[in-house]
């Protein structure tokens, strides 16, 4: 009888990157190069340093049937090529590799912001932050810049210098990259300490290290290990289920379970059954055009929904607390983490389902409000879930005109400070508390302090994947933009009826004739919402051209006068006289000024137009590796 061609074994964390070090395990060489974004890489951190789990490796022995050819993993010793690896890592490329560059291989690591900039980063774990439990474990978790020196003031304050080993010991800054090895930086801890007389550093390390270094050294690894004698067919089967693989358990489907073992159906809530619209159907048909097949809240998930709901009942909680007379670190936090919906109450989701669920649907209409029609245009999908719970807590008066604009000034900064791209869950418990105080007269929230908007961003934008770019389209139609054509302001009936969408003022083919790149002309300082025929008739040619075109008129479209042309120009915060000159240049700088007063105006910040460049290099999308894509060539 045949056996099993694997095995399920722990290994130590330490000697699995010993062995990347070494070169005894590597990659398959069809595996993508590795850049994992900076919040994933904090993430994993924060998981070592509690001993959670953080899946399971799978590798394949050398030598047998399967034969690829082999690379070290990223940043290895350049001997490590040399070595003959004894196994290839089929699966958790990019957990390996993160790990070795933070915590062995004691150099600056190379990773993505969640603006898609490369930029160099050390690891810290901040000591005092990681011995507070009320404190989530990622927020201990810092990267500072190659320099270790984090800057403010646009590089003119120094915020926190961690340069030097003194610089570390001062701020309890403990570095990843000495995580396997302590002794060192513990024995010029205390030295710098004995001589600032503070007698209770000592035990703060020695409770640092049991409770976080440790983890780190005692930390262990479920492998798969595939054996030589695995088959072809069967490594075709493993690398399919590693990259496609089944939906994965998450937090909804938990909670789906203890909750039927209550007699609750939480899955009949959300679908529905053959008698009832689940609450998904009924976000997907509010404000549904009759032509569409989804409103602009259907992209609301199942744990978007327990989220918000998960808002409020750990604001309740922390009330009780308040009220039994606990202060600071006695009072729970309010919350919507993974972990905060796992421990949902059904009580508590009865109490709130349907005052949540109204909040939604308030939602959708105020983005409609904002002139944000179709998922497609929405600047956030991660913002609706402060927005909806927000509007569920003060229920009508987001309605009255002074919080109705305050509402609205929060949104555009969440929007222009592209604050809801990553690592969001912090910042929607903060705007969950912040702003119902803001409404009531208490301080600005931190969404809308922290804002900062670089004028030379409106130059970047180019692609709907930047929120601030559909920002600038949602603000124009809200602003009273009128089709070039038609003069039609774009209101619900007239976007959907017209397909109205994002289009180029100066055509791309002209554009393309003049020599002017790409990255300049694609600029959403180029750009304005107009009809599908109204763009048809703009074409490739000049816009002294097509501004001719329309003033003269046709069988099927009305001449335009000249004075009622530049009136509707105008309505795009477009110069008549510079765009009908065809000066390009020109054009580009006056439009940029007044985006940026529109913008200014919509959050009421001024803008940064100094010359202090922003941190790192510009990186597309698909530069942002995820798990490696997997083909397998025999």
């Amino acid at each position: 009888m045949a056996g099993s061609t694997f095995q399920t074994n722990p290994y130590d964390l330490y000697k699995l990157l010993e062995d990347c070090h070494r070169g005894s395990l590597q990659l398959p060489d069809f595996q993508r190069s590795w850049v994992w974004d900076e919040d994933r890489i904090k993430s994993l951190i924060a998981s070592i340093s509690r001993a959670f789990p953080v899946g399971a490796l799978m590798t394949l022995d050398t030598g047998g049937e399967v034969n690829f050819k082999p690379r070290p993993v990223e940043g290895a010793p350049a001997e490590a090529k040399n070595v003959p690896p004894h196994s290839l890592l089929l699966d958790g490329q990019q957990r390996m590799t993160s790990l070795y560059q933070v915590a062995l291989r004691g150099k600056v690591v190379e990773t993505v912001t969640p603006k898609h900039k490369k930029v160099k980063r050390w690891f810290y774990i901040d000591i005092r932050k990681a011995m507070n439990p009320t404190v989530d474990r990622e927020e201990a978790i810092i990267g500072v810049p190659e320099d270790r020196v984090i800057r403010t003031d646009f590089g003119r304050e120094v915020a926190l210098d961690l340069s030097t080993p003194e610089g570390e010991y001062e701020a309890l800054m403990y570095p990843v990259s000495q995580v396997f090895d302590w002794d060192r930086w513990q024995d010029g801890f205390y030295e710098y300490w004995r001589d600032n007389d503070y007698k209770e550093m000592p035990e703060t390390f020695r409770a640092f290290k049991r409770q976080v270094l440790e983890s780190f050294k005692y930390y262990r690894v479920p492998v798969i290990s595939l054996d030589r004698s695995t088959s072809k067919e069967a490594v075709c089967v493993v690398f399919e289920k590693v990259n496609t693989g089944g939906k994965p358990l998450d937090a909804f489907e938990l909670v789906t379970a203890m909750y039927a073992a209550d007699g609750h159906e939480l899955r009949k809530d959300w679908y529905g059954d053959d008698e009832h619209k689940g609450r998904h159907r009924r976000f997907v048909d509010t404000l549904r055009p009759a032509d569409s097949e989804a409103g602009i809240i259907a992209n609301v998930s199942n744990t978007d929904f327990l989220q918000a709901i998960s808002l409020f009942y750990t604001r309740e909680r922390r009330r009780e607390a308040e009220r039994a007379g606990k202060v600071g670190k006695e009072l729970p936090a309010v919350i919507g983490n993974r972990q905060a919906l796992l421990n949902l109450p059904l009580a508590a989701y009865k109490q709130y389902e349907k005052q949540v669920e109204h909040g939604f649907v308030q939602a959708a209409k105020f983005l409609h409000m904002l002139h944000i029609y179709r998922i497609f245009d929405l600047p956030y999908q991660s913002q609706i879930v402060p927005l909806a719970a927000i509007i569920a807590d003060i229920g009508e008066a987001w309605e009255h005109e002074a919080n109705r604009t305050k509402l609205v000034r929060w949104y555009w900064n969440g929007v222009f400070g592209e604050l809801y791209g990553s690592a969001v869950e912090s910042r929607i418990a903060r705007d969950f508390m912040e702003v119902p105080r803001w409404l009531q007269g208490g301080t600005e929230p931190s969404t809308v302090s922290e804002t900062i908007f670089r004028a030379d961003r409106l130059k970047t934008m180019r692609m709907r994947l930047s929120a601030a770019y559909k920002g600038i389209n949602a603000l124009l139609m809200k602003e009273g933009a009128q089709d070039f054509r038609s003069g039609q302001k774009f209101d619900h009936t007239v976007f959907f009826g017209e397909n109205v969408d994002i289009h180029h003022i100066f055509p791309q083919d002209w554009c393309k004739k003049q020599d002017i790149k790409p990255a300049i002309y694609d600029s959403i300082i180029n750009k304005t919402p107009l009809s599908f025929r109204t763009n048809r008739i703009i074409g490739g040619i000049a816009p002294s051209e097509y501004l001719a075109k329309l003033e003269k008129g046709d069988k099927q479209t009305p001449a335009i006068e000249r004075e009622r042309l530049d009136a509707y120009l105008r309505s795009h915060l477009i110069d008549p006289n510079i765009l009908c000159s065809d000066n390009f240049e020109a054009f580009m700088v006056d439009r940029q000024k007044r985006l940026l007063g529109l913008i200014e105006q919509a959050t009421g910040k001024t803008a940064y137009t100094g010359e202090a460049p922003e941190e790192g290099v510009d990186v597309s999308i698909d530069e942002e590796s995820v798990e490696a894509d997997m083909v397998l060539t025999l």
